[in-house]
């Protein structure tokens, strides 16, 4: 089969507009999880607080304006068709170059520094992108973008767990994570959780989980069963939106699973605030 050409400049263009959609305008998904939170929240602040969430996404749409002034880091996740040439350079320098035009075309904060270990001074342009890519079959590239702020992100966790922890231990280290985390994270939240595999392939996980449709269940049977525990569960804290209290602390709980050694149980969990800003494009 022959190769399908898909030039940088194409990629570029699309990813730059994809950032500034994507942090201006709240997915439908979240937007109707928040409704429905709305809806179902009894307590007086909770229920304030939700309705300037809803007012503040309507005036960033109307607007183009960020939803939250933290922007995030940059990251991506890339369903790449086996049938796909990329042309005219390199794909993580047209990532990058798409990360520093729509960051400062949007006018997005930028926030990436320089080196963790050394003064961390501000790049100026939120690069580079993160990207995790994989392999599909086809001859399509679809990018997903999921801006990452500090503030839910510095909330998540990983625990390498032993095997005779088994569900309740799953159950336990996630509802404690959650717990710790309080109002930092900007409820209500979407709590993304990763199990089995190794360490960096359950965080992963985690944060893939974020952009599954809200609420949607998985289609395991067992990992559905635990979503749905998980987030009554979480919701029984009582944190509420912004942490006001209240019956509504999670909007979902969204669990992906993968083997694991039997040695291992790696549990990450990946909060993301009610900001759950997300959108892909395909080429």
């Amino acid at each position: 089969m022959p190769w399908r050409e898909i030039h940088v400049d194409t990629i570029i263009n699309a990813v730059k507009d994809l950032i500034i959609d994507a942090c201006c305008i709240l997915p439908e998904d979240s937007k109707c999880a928040l409704e429905k939170a709305f809806q179902t929240e009894t307590s007086p602040a909770a229920r304030d607080a939700l309705q300037d969430i809803l007012t503040n996404a309507g005036i960033a749409a109307s607007k183009r304006i960020p939803i939250c002034q933290d922007t995030g880091l940059a990251v991506f996740f890339l369903e790449i068709g086996q049938d796909v040439h990329i042309v005219g350079g390199a794909l993580q320098d047209a990532m990058d170059k798409a990360v520093a035009l729509g960051y400062t075309e949007g006018y997005l904060r930028k926030s990436t520094q320089d080196h963790a270990l050394g003064e961390r001074v501000n790049r100026g342009d939120n690069t580079p992108a993160i990207c995790h890519c994989r392999i599909v079959p086809g001859d399509a590239l679809k990018i997903t973008f999921c801006p990452k702020g500090g503030g839910s992100e510095n909330m998540s966790a990983v625990g390498m767990l032993k095997p005779a922890a088994g569900r309740d231990g799953i159950i336990e280290f996630v509802v404690n994570t959650v717990r710790e985390a309080g109002p930092n994270p900007c409820p209500p939240v979407i709590v993304g959780v990763g199990v089995g595999g190794t360490m960096e392939k359950a965080a992963l996980m985690a944060k893939e989980a974020l952009i599954r449709t809200t609420g949607e269940k998985s289609p395991d049977p067992e990992a559905a069963a635990l979503e749905e525990e998980l987030l009554e569960k979480i919701n029984r804290l009582g944190i509420g939106a912004a942490g006001y209290g209240g019956k509504v602390t999670a909007l979902a709980v969204h669990v992906q699973t993968h083997p694991v050694h039997l040695a291992s149980l790696p549990v990450a969990v990946n909060i993301q605030c009610h900001a759950a800003r997300h959108k892909s494009v395909v080429l």
